[in-house]
């Protein structure tokens, strides 16, 4: 999440607009890849607190590293072993189907800012599956395919089609009336409706269900204009779960919502003081935004019992505080009970939190950020987050009132802003409900990096699948596939120079 600026810089617009005419997979003329990582890694090695290699615990391993896009987020397709990442520079589309070794086979330059929250949506239509993800402009947003349509200034839905993964295009655009700093679909094999971030008080509905001509949903047909809808928990991302009901985390805490009419949804619960910070007994709980969340079992759900896992009513949710770099205050990663859904406030009460200090792993960075951020669930109780310059963590939730590490892994001069467990696709590549014990983790200086984790139970250890093909190594990565330099120092320099700014208001 971005505290945003009053205004674009003109200098970050100029070099958004001049560096699309780059290409992504070109190495920077006259720089030897393995001297630029090498560089890389002799600058980590001198800051306090990291450390110029790979420091993982010995029950997580690395299998692959895929250089080539400041990352951001991503996001895997339902009926296609595909992955589809978003970062400052492009989009690109990954073929999984050898997890262990992700094989990038199209790319759509794209300068943007900052589409936080990758989502892939799909929709069936008489000439088969059409797949696309949605991109949130916040700030910016140019792509050479669609030179006409520059955006400077955000609150815009993008939505790029990548039914043939080796050619992903824009394929249709829509203004919103609220932040678009993440839009998600209600459904994401059937996305006929998506929910925007929003901001303090309002989000905004989109209506997807003509896909090149989508559009806001007005929520007050008697007021001039388009109107959102009113959200007592400000916004920042929507996360659906198994039983229908859509949570959405931000300034306020997160409340909870019936969405089975995507057009009239309706408020069943929040967190209440606690959620928005204002609870003496829950200091720490909300001092910026709960960024996102997730409910396992969902659909178990019964009001009234204890807090279990099994039972549905635990949801699991980070809280960031980017801005602040000590790492016992930074943005914790929590459990909270739901107690009830009926309409009432305040029936989501805390159950634990850590930071990334709490972990026991280390290094901790010093004077970088190290706040949770994105996460991602597998079942039976491992939670899988980027905790920015603190790494890949992998905490087990199994327990929801006491929080435990599990592994980790941390680079020097890294910093991750996503990590999920990779799906497992059926025969006929249909994304099933299982996970393997892989981690994707995206990462703004390294890009996607490809963790093997000794899941409970498997009887594999920190090893990839049966059948992957043979890790490569760091150095024929970057050879193959380097990032031109000039471009991760502008997109980074403006990406932490727009972090660290507040937004007025």
């Amino acid at each position: 999440m971005t505290r945003r600026p009053r205004a674009l810089p003109g200098v970050l617009a100029a070099a958004a607009l001049a560096l699309t005419s780059m290409a992504v997979s070109a190495p920077a003329q006259g720089a030897d890849p393995d001297d630029v990582r090498s560089q890389m890694l002799e600058r980590a090695a001198q800051q306090p607190g990291t450390t110029a290699s790979l420091v993982a615990s010995d029950n997580m391993a690395q299998v692959s590293t895929n250089p080539g896009q400041v990352g951001i987020s991503g996001c895997f397709t339902a009926t296609a072993p595909l992955f589809v990442t978003s970062g400052l520079d492009s989009l690109q589309v990954f073929d999984v189907s050898e997890p262990a070794s992700p094989e990038r086979v199209g790319v759509l330059p794209s300068l943007m800012f900052e589409n936080e929250a990758m989502n892939c949506g799909e929709r069936r239509t008489k000439q088969g599956t059409r797949r696309f993800a949605l991109i949130g402009v916040d700030l910016y947003q140019a792509s050479p395919d669609d030179i006409e349509h520059v955006n400077v200034g955000g609150g815009e839905l993008v939505v790029v089609d990548v039914t043939d993964p080796s050619a992903p295009a824009v394929l249709s655009r829509a203004p919103g009336t609220t932040s678009t700093h993440t839009v998600a679909c209600i459904d994401d094999t059937n996305c006929r409706y998506a929910y925007s971030a929003g901001g303090r008080s309002g989000f905004s509905i989109f209506d997807l269900r003509d896909i090149e001509d989508p559009v806001e949903v007005d929520s007050d047909r008697s007021t001039p204009g388009v109107q959102p809808f009113a959200s007592p928990t400000g916004g920042h991302k929507w996360n659906f779960d198994a039983a229908g009901i859509g949570t959405h985390t931000g300034y306020e805490g997160a409340s909870m919502w019936d969405v089975s009419k995507p057009r009239r949804p309706r408020v069943l619960t929040t967190t209440g003081a606690a959620g928005a910070g204002d609870d003496p007994d829950h200091e720490g709980w909300n001092d910026f935004i709960l960024h996102n969340a997730f409910r396992p079992h969902a659909e178990r759900f019964k009001p009234g019992r204890k807090p279990s896992l099994r039972r549905g009513n635990v949801l699991l949710v980070t809280e960031e505080d980017y801005e602040e770099t000590d790492c016992a205050q930074a943005g914790s990663f929590q459990t909270w009970w739901v107690k009830k859904l009926n309409g009432k406030p305040g029936k989501i009460v805390p159950l634990d939190k850590v930071e990334l200090s709490d972990l026991g792993t280390f290094p901790l960075p010093r004077g970088a950020f190290c706040s949770s951020h994105w996460f991602d669930y597998r079942a039976g109780g491992l939670v899988a987050a980027g905790f920015y310059g603190g790494g890949t963590q992998v905490l087990d939730v199994s327990n929801p009132r006491r929080i435990r590490t599990h592994a980790h892994a941390v680079w020097g001069l890294s910093e991750v802003w996503d990590a999920m467990w990779v799906p497992v696709y059926d025969a006929r590549d249909r994304r099933t409900t299982k996970r393997t014990n892989l981690v994707y983790s995206i990462d703004l200086v390294r890009g996607l990096d490809v963790f093997a984790v000794d899941v409970p139970g498997d009887g594999r250890g920190a090893e990839p699948p049966v059948g992957a093909t043979a890790p490569v190594s760091v150095s024929g990565r970057a050879a193959a596939n380097a990032l031109p330099l000039g471009l991760v120092g502008a997109a980074m320099a403006g990406a932490l120079l727009l972090r660290r700014r507040r937004a007025q208001g």
